[in-house]
């Protein structure tokens, strides 16, 4: 948890910063109850210098408590665009979880394709992402 913690502190954010993460949609909400569900701004916390929103209290203060938890990998950008080594924009409504972790990719295509085969999306991604400087 510690390693994770600490590659996402440097980490870049999909989002302009003081900008809102992942569209507005709720990152809790992607496990439970486990589909991409729009945040509120009443519910809103600040982390990393990007506003994210929830769609209730509990989300807000579950996030809160453990971010890196809920935090989409690779800063919220498409997973299926870093493997092939590019940074990409997402739609909130194309979603993978492996492992317990959260993957956003550009279209719902794409995240057929990448749980289809998890594993091979997840190593290139990683490497680019290395690549890339926002990871150790």
């Amino acid at each position: 948890m510690a390693a994770t913690a600490a590659a996402l502190a440097g980490e870049r954010i999909n989002a302009e910063p003081g900008g809102v993460a992942v569209k507005g949609y709720d990152v809790v909400a992607y496990f439970t109850p486990g589909e991409p569900t729009p945040g509120k701004a009443e519910f809103e916390y600040v982390w990393r210098d990007v506003r994210w929103r929830f769609s209730n209290k509990a989300n807000q203060e579950a996030f809160a408590a453990n971010p890196t938890k809920y935090a989409p990998r690779y800063g919220g950008f498409c997973a299926g665009g870093l493997a092939l080594g590019r940074t990409s924009p997402v739609d909130p409504e194309a979603f993978v979880i492996v492992d317990g972790k959260l993957y956003l990719n550009f279209n719902k295509q794409d995240a057929k394709v990448m749980s289809a085969d998890p594993e091979a999306v997840i190593t290139k991604a990683d490497e680019n992402w290395k690549r890339l400087g926002q990871a150790d």
